[in-house]
């Protein structure tokens, strides 16, 4: 199942769970790649990664999570993967999901599958804000894409080639990739189908939600209505 298959783990001060998560992966998936990005931690992530059996790619100073998991998409294209699982490093994501995950992709079924927590997995429960701000990102992307995405903010994700290549170039946004990212990939008319996940409490702050509410939603506003007038080359030859 997981031949020419890695897992890419976006990490920043993960100190107190990324040995857990990298060795409950290796634990369940021995001959499953785990590349550990750490984005410039001030702590021993990287060090408790590699000691959990990840390969570790070291950012010099914090460059967001954007850019992190874009290391982790020019890897795997260079070593030549043909399929990546995204999963977060502070526990949230239950890495029992995975083959659900990567079977949609590697079936042919689509082209990204993006976890959902909002499926029937459990009780998932967030904060007002967060709860608010995905309700709206799921409004604003059924408005630009005509397409119902329940969790548009995972970052549990399954991906084909084609797609991550796609995300090495140069519009791949460096900070909030969620609402825009599945918004050109819609315009792209790659196929996005949502699979039913477990989420767990996080034990920490989560890379993927480091953000300022105000700050963040102005980014994807501002991004998801630039896309719009972006034609579809411009994506394919950056």
């Amino acid at each position: 199942m997981f031949q020419d298959t890695v897992v890419i783990i976006p990490a920043y001060n993960e100190l107190d769970t990324i040995f857990d998560v990298v060795s409950g992966l290796r634990n369940l998936y021995p001959e499953l790649p785990v590349v550990v990005i750490n984005d410039g931690s001030t702590d021993d992530t990287a060090l408790e990664a590699g000691r959990a059996g990840a390969i570790v790619i070291n950012h010099s100073f914090n460059l967001g999570y954007g850019a992190t998991i874009q290391t982790g998409y020019k890897y795997a294209l260079c070593k030549g993967f043909k399929f990546l699982i995204q999963m977060d490093g502070d526990g949230q994501h239950g890495p029992e999901d995975i083959p659900a995950l990567i079977v949609m992709v590697k079936k042919g079924e689509c082209d990204i599958a993006l976890g959902s927590r909002f499926l029937g997995f459990g009780d998932y429960q967030s904060s007002f804000v967060r709860s608010a701000g995905v309700l709206f990102f799921r409004q604003l992307i059924r408005l630009l894409t005509a397409i119902k995405i329940t969790d548009p903010t995972t970052g549990f994700q399954a991906l084909n080639r084609e797609v991550f290549s796609l995300f090495t170039r140069d519009f791949f946004p460096s900070d909030f990739p969620d609402a825009d990212v599945i918004t050109v990939l819609s315009r792209l008319k790659f196929e996005i189908k949502e699979v039913p996940v477990r989420m767990y409490p996080s034990s920490g702050r989560s890379m993927h939600h480091p953000f300022n509410v105000v700050y963040y939603l102005f980014k994807q506003l501002l991004s998801a209505f630039l896309i719009p007038i972006r034609s579809h080359q411009t994506y394919l030859k950056e």
